[in-house]
Order: C-alpha cells, then sequence, then structure tokens
C-alpha cells in the first residue's frame, strides 16, 4: 500500500522553480502581493540572488534565481496555481499590490473560485479554491 492510499501526508515533490531579471524585486514583490515566505535566499555576485526558496502555507515551496546572460535554462515565462481558502481576501491583496489582473475572480462552474494575475516579469499566478490532489 503507498502512502497515498494509506491517507498519509507525504513532502512536497515538485517544486516549480522561476528566473527573474530582477530576483530580489521579485522576492519583495511576491511576498508581500502573494503572501509567500521567504525560506532560504543565496546572494549571488552583485546583488543578484544565486538560489532562493519561498515557502507556501501549506508546505509547498518555489524556487527562484536571477536570470544570467548565459544561462542555458532560460524557458521563458510560466504559469503556477495556488491553493488559496479565501481568494477574495487574497485578490485584494495582490491588486493592492500592483498585480495585473489576467482572468477576473469568478465561480466556476466546477466548483471552485478563483482568479489568475501577472507578476512584475510577466509569470502568470492562479489561485483558487479546488485542490487538484483531493478532486474538490
Amino acid at each position: 500500500m503507498t502512502a497515498k492510499e494509506a491517507g498519509i501526508m507525504t513532502a512536497p515533490t515538485v517544486f516549480p522553480a522561476l528566473s527573474y531579471d530582477d530576483a530580489p524585486a521579485a522576492i519583495k514583490w511576491l511576498t508581500g502581493a502573494f503572501g509567500l515566505t521567504e525560506h532560504f535566499v543565496a546572494e549571488g555576485p552583485d546583488g543578484t540572488v544565486a538560489h532562493a526558496e519561498l515557502a507556501w502555507d501549506d508546505g509547498g515551496m518555489i524556487m527562484l534565481g536571477s536570470t544570467r546572460e548565459d544561462d542555458t535554462l532560460r524557458t521563458g515565462r510560466c504559469w503556477l496555481y495556488l491553493i488559496v481558502d479565501d481568494p477574495d481576501a487574497h485578490h485584494e491583496r495582490a491588486v493592492a499590490a500592483g498585480a495585473e489582473v489576467v482572468l477576473p475572480l469568478k465561480d466556476e462552474d466546477y466548483g471552485s473560485r478563483g482568479y489568475t494575475v501577472r507578476d512584475p516579469e510577466g509569470h502568470l499566478w492562479s489561485f483558487g479554491t479546488y485542490r487538484p490532489a483531493s478532486g474538490t
């Protein structure tokens, strides 16, 4: 029997990793606008970020760092989804911090309530009540 089948919570095994042209500013903005918290930040040369880990309230984590000119892993922008219990309050916080609304706060026909915004460097962030692991 697997841990999942037994109902045992396990540590996350997927950690999105993002690059930002101005990673220090991104960390400040993401913690202020979305409520992520700094878990670890390793400074790079010239005020860059070699590696950072921002924690989410359920034990999830997002890693990020400064984009480098020689970065062979530069892949462009991405889209992330994070679960929130109160999407209305979270939306208000993100908009107050200047997040660009891409998809407005709304109730979905599959039972979720959520929204999507763009951060200052173009990454898309969706927040909602849908929990893929449980289907609710």
